[in-house]
């Protein structure tokens, strides 16, 4: 941050009645430009990468490791820097009419959460490749595929593609994203981003065994992180720096959880008035985070009609999750489009997903198969936050 950066940023607040300020500066799935505490695994990346710095396509990667260790906030930035400063300077380069590309290489990230298909997948990459129209509707992957030809056709012409959060429950496998890229042959290669670990994941269609571990942030690391991130977020001494400590102990390397528990104990701490983050709103905070938790990306990239589900479950008493047939029943709601069977299912395949969790109770009363109570397994307060601003 520098001098004028500040300077604007006091004097913001002179009049600011609010803790929190209008910025996604806590918000755990907004990805600041610079990585912070991640010098080592982007120099291993860039390892990998080395070959496009003499002008020839790299072998395949996996990027790895648990919820909350910076993967996205790494792959995004470096591939943005990548595709300015070694790939595509002066902007996007193939379209019909240009015959002489201004680079040889370009550099694409794609968020598997979003591109959840094949034809999602390479529209995508085709999408940002070029400046022409790409049709979402009315044509197949293999469509896809063969525009996506056309635009590598000329010799040498490569893309580096990045594709993050796979093998999730609701995203492609491995298998799959290297199948949609297997008639490039020599013109594609990618760089994956998951959780498992490489003898867990269905790497062996990737060209090379490069693997590159992202391990949870060290407790000063995500002190910094945190430290970094609520200089933007919070009013001017919102919160100590023993309060971030003990944030930082809470969530044990996962920085995901411990910007929800800030952002959670923020909220908290407005909700009552006070003029900084008190005790009793961080523990607040932290409470509002179930361990283990399910990412906010996960949640945020369901179809609106589940995200609105979910929006109406959290806002029933305890007593009206206590069973998935009566939660379904309190959720409809005119502003749903769903029917109450309809909202069950949801709410089951919700929780196979693990997003919630049925906690079976113990009724003495109750003939056959128990009922079982919802919990959700995300960030609560910080999901209707964002979710309020649509």
């Amino acid at each position: 941050m520098n001098l004028e950066e500040r300077i604007v940023r006091r004097k913001r607040t002179t009049d600011e009645t609010q803790l929190l300020r209008a910025s996604d500066a806590l918000n755990p799935i907004a990805h600041p430009v610079e990585p912070t505490g991640r010098g080592l695994v982007i120099e291993q990346l860039l390892d990998a990468l080395d070959p496009v710095f003499d002008d020839e396509p790299p072998t395949d990667c996996y990027l790895w490791g648990p919820k909350g260790t910076g993967k996205s906030v790494v792959l995004r930035s470096l591939f943005d820097h990548l595709d300015r400063l070694v790939g595509r300077a002066a902007g996007r380069i193939y379209t019909s009419t240009r015959t002489r590309p201004v680079a040889d290489i370009a550099f694409v990230y794609v968020d598997g959460r979003q591109a959840k298909t094949g034809f999602a997948l390479l529209h995508a990459v085709l999408d940002s490749l070029t400046t022409e129209p790409v049709p979402k509707q009315g044509v197949g992957a293999a469509t896809m595929q063969r525009r996506l030809a056309d635009r590598l056709a000329p010799q040498h012409r490569h893309v580096v593609i990045a594709v993050d959060h796979v093998a999730e429950p609701e995203t492609m496998s491995i298998k799959t994203v290297c199948e949609q890229f297997e008639p490039f042959d020599q013109s594609v290669s990618v760089v994956l981003a998951g959780r498992d670990a490489p003898e867990h994941a269905a790497i062996e269609c990737l060209s090379a065994g490069h693997t590159v571990e992202c391990s949870p942030y060290r407790r000063h690391t995500l002190i910094e992180v945190l430290t970094s991130r609520q200089t933007d977020g919070l009013i001017s001494d919102a919160i100590s720096h023993e309060q971030l400590r003990e944030l930082a102990d809470w969530a044990d390397g996962d920085a995901h959880d411990a910007l929800a528990a800030l952002f959670s104990g923020g909220l908290i701490a407005e909700q009552h008035a006070h003029d900084r983050i008190e005790k009793t709103d961080l523990d607040g905070g932290m409470a509002a985070v179930p361990q283990p938790c399910v990412s906010l990306g996960r949640v945020l990239a369901l179809p609106d009609s589940r995200q609105q589900v979910l929006s109406r479950l959290i806002g029933l008493s305890e007593t009206a999750r206590n069973s998935v047939r009566t939660a379904a029943t309190e959720i409809v709601d005119d502003r749903i489009e769903l029917s109450r069977a309809t909202i069950e299912r949801v709410l089951y395949e919700l929780a196979e997903a693990g997003i919630v969790r049925r906690v079976k109770l113990d009724d003495a009363t109750q003939i056959g198969r128990p009922p079982s109570r919802l919990e959700p397994r995300f960030p609560t307060l910080v999901f209707e936050q964002l979710t309020s601003k649509e």
